[in-house]
């Protein structure tokens, strides 16, 4: 059985957090802690979030009592730097027994990979693990692994992965490093992926150039597939994913390096290199990515969410019908935590994990 930890729900946090659309007050309450790094979140039941520890742990908290359930049955992943136990999903369709998808840092000759696995769970226990993907991304470096998981409505599956640490890789579609994936779920290539037919190209390929995408979800009222990825310095940028298009790293960038004050690459542009939707200057470092759907905050809907690391605030980025980014918002500032993970409840409250081991919920405050 898995180790049992209670949690006491922290004192409620009132926080007015400055809008765009509107300057209502909302809540914010601690319902978890002492998680390490908590890396990923997923929803599997009402009440019950699946959670990873990039340190190689797996659990359940439950959102009610605050009640945690380590699982047992995780394989045994690189834990070095920012390799580890990874993101955790479940395709839109999910009903209790069916496959609960995993990413993580696997050693392969000596060398970390970015690995897609799926596994059941059974009470407290993950059985029937099963790699369906064990990417060609390894390198002698311990960065830049990646990776979070997005599902459409047509049955794919798609990972991102970092170019783990040399740049040329997001340009060369003979390894994975620097790609976004797409896979049927049983891990199957899909024939009508775009690099199927080109010679020495990975077939699971859907998009490149990327140079570490840790967030990715898709838009299911649009059918878009959107990333946000750490530039170096400066550069963070959010993508609009599309099948077979080149997003430019390290060719175009607008991060300087980290030794200077020299522009990585040519320049910001080149033909045949896909814009981002937005870019940040300074670097925020974003951890996650949301595509918000909830009733709760209305004035977010269609918008996305990302938790940032390095500026530590939840980015709230209002688009329009085209994609197009018209309005952004920073909330949470005075929290001051690494904001890791985000998942939107049943209820479309906003649960988000942070790097000193805690979970919090936010909520509108007309629930008082």
């Amino acid at each position: 059985m898995g180790q049992f930890k209670r949690f006491v729900f922290a004192s409620l946090l009132i926080l007015s957090l400055s809008s765009v659309v509107s300057a209502e007050t909302y809540q914010l309450r601690q319902v978890g802690s002492d998680l390490g790094i908590p890396w990923g979140m997923v929803f599997i039941s009402d009440d019950e979030i699946l959670f990873t520890e990039r340190a190689g742990k797996a659990g359940i908290l439950n959102t009610q009592s605050g009640r945690v359930v380590y699982l047992t049955g995780v394989p045994k992943v690189v834990v070095q730097s920012q390799g580890g136990l990874l993101d955790v999903a479940k395709a839109p369709d999910y009903v209790q027994g069916d496959w609960i998808y995993f990413t993580y840092s696997k050693s392969i000759k000596n060398q970390g990979v970015t690995t897609l696995a799926r596994a059941h769970l059974n009470g407290s226990k993950l059985q029937d693990w099963d790699d369906l993907l064990l990417t060609h991304s390894g390198t002698d470096t311990n960065v830049h692994y990646g990776s979070r998981i997005a599902f459409d409505d047509s049955g794919h599956v798609y990972f991102s992965i970092g170019d783990r640490g040399i740049r040329a890789n997001a340009q060369d579609l003979t390894l994975h490093a620097g790609s976004i994936v797409r896979l049927k779920r049983d891990g199957s290539i899909p024939v009508d992926n775009p690099f199927v037919d080109t010679a020495n190209a990975l077939p699971e390929i859907w998009s490149y150039g990327h140079r570490n995408p840790q967030g990715l979800v898709w838009d299911n009222d649009h059918k878009r597939l959107w990333s946000i990825e750490h530039g170096p310095r400066g550069g963070d940028e959010i993508n609009l994913i599309e099948k077979g298009k080149n997003y430019g790293w390290p060719i175009i960038s607008y991060g300087k390096e980290y030794w200077g004050l020299a522009s990585v690459g040519e320049g910001t542009h080149k033909a045949g290199m896909e814009q981002p939707a937005k870019y940040y200057i300074p670097s925020i470092a974003p951890g996650s990515l949301l595509y918000y759907t909830g009733d709760s905050f209305p004035e977010w809907q269609g918008g996305l969410l990302a938790g940032a690391l390095k500026l530590r605030h939840l980015n709230i980025v209002k688009l329009n019908e085209q994609g197009k980014v018209i309005a952004e918002e920073r909330l949470l500032e005075d929290l001051n935590q690494r904001i890791r993970a985000l998942v939107q409840s049943p209820e479309g409250w906003i649960y988000f994990s942070t790097d000193r081991g805690n979970i919090y919920v936010l909520t509108p405050n007309k629930l008082n």
